[in-house]
């Protein structure tokens, strides 16, 4: 029965097991923010509190007390609009309560023993390792930390990601004879030919290219200076003004003609490094943070002693049978995690003026 309410004394554990060495962290900072001079999380007139005030306390829950200063402090961690809720004398008293029913049930569970079980265990270990991490990188490697020079070298290497020339994106139907091709023509810009679906059954019918019958005829984007594709087939992509778009035969001068349908286009994009640089200031901080983790990882690795057992690993039995379905046709599997702190930092909301991820020419 014990593990059905283990979750939710979970984290009031973890946290109370560090409660009594926070206090004077608690105070310290509590102290800190009143002093004059010092950053404070809110424009204020009241006089700072000396260290005997924030020291009195406010409740004690056998061997635990809180303070003014931690409670001051613990508050103060709230949003505005939370804070804004505790100003009266009752409403103090209301997250007052809220605390001391935190202590009692950290209480209750190390009465139980509930520190010492394996999934309480695991979940403070992991909760060390947040941190551990945290501290570790968070003030090393920042995304103000990456060098202009490794931003303009990756943008070089990568000019092509930047500046794009117009693209076209046709289907074709390719025979080897012009009298067919001049008949097949007529056909597709008409009814047969209107809708992509109507196209593609025309590939399907006369083109004699079986590389691309097999893609409905897609010859994919290209641009103006493309070789993998006859030039007069080239000029005559370009030359379809709007999507849908289907030319006459075109002579490719190899012994083919082609019938082609305009099915995209792409404009031209120049970035310029400036307007480029959040977006690879981003990308190359996560690298380098998500290096430095791996190396952080790989030194304390070599100076342990692992030993691993690969006979009794490959013992271990994986259960492959299907998921529990919820009842709505939705799997109840819980979703893949990564290794604790080997994930990346959260991706930073793009400047102003950064273009999202879309392809040129398309829509969301």
């Amino acid at each position: 029965m014990i593990r059905f309410w283990v979750p939710a004394l979970l984290l009031g554990l973890v946290v109370a097991a560090g409660c009594q060495k926070k206090q004077s962290e608690s105070t310290n900072e509590a102290t800190n923010a009143q002093k004059p001079g010092l950053p404070t999380r809110g424009k204020s007139a009241q006089p700072p509190q000396s260290n005997e005030e924030l020291n009195q306390p406010l409740a004690k829950i056998d061997n635990v007390v809180i303070t003014l200063g931690e409670f001051q402090e613990r508050i103060n961690r709230q949003s505005p609009y939370i804070r804004a809720r505790y100003t009266s004398l009752e409403q103090k008293k209301e997250f007052l309560e809220s605390l001391i029913r935190f202590e009692v049930l950290a209480k209750e569970a190390y009465k139980r023993g509930l520190d010492k079980d394996p999934e309480v265990i695991r979940t403070m270990k992991q909760v060390m390792i947040q941190k551990l991490m945290r501290d570790e990188f968070d003030a090393k490697v920042t995304a103000e930390s990456v060098p202009e020079a490794d931003m303009k070298a990756y943008y070089d290497a990568n000019l092509t990601e930047y500046v794009k020339p117009e693209e076209v994106r046709v289907s074709a139907i390719i025979v080897k004879n012009k009298a067919q091709a001049d008949r097949v023509a007529i056909e597709a810009r008409g009814d047969a030919g209107k809708t992509n679906k109507g196209f593609r059954d025309l590939v399907m019918k006369y083109s004699s290219d079986e590389d691309t019958k097999l893609r409905g005829g897609d010859l994919r984007y290209f641009d103006a200076q493309t070789k993998e594709l006859p030039a007069p087939v080239v000029r005559a992509a370009f030359g379809l003004v709007n999507t849908g778009d289907v030319s006459q035969t075109v002579d490719a001068g190899n012994g083919t003609y082609y019938v082609l349908k305009q099915t995209g286009r792409r404009k031209s994009m120049t970035k310029s490094f400036d307007d480029a640089k959040p977006a690879i200031r981003n990308k190359l901080f996560r690298d380098s943070r998500m290096k430095a983790q791996k190396d952080f990882v790989d030194g304390l690795k070599a100076s342990a002693k692992i030993d691993i057992n690969e006979a009794n690993l490959a013992r271990v039995r994986i259960d492959t049978s299907t998921a529990v379905d919820d009842g709505r046709g939705r799997d109840l599997q819980p979703p893949p995690t990564n290794p604790p702190g080997l994930s990346p930092p959260p991706p930073m909301a793009p400047e102003p003026g950064e273009a999202t991820d879309v392809p040129r020419g398309e829509s969301k």
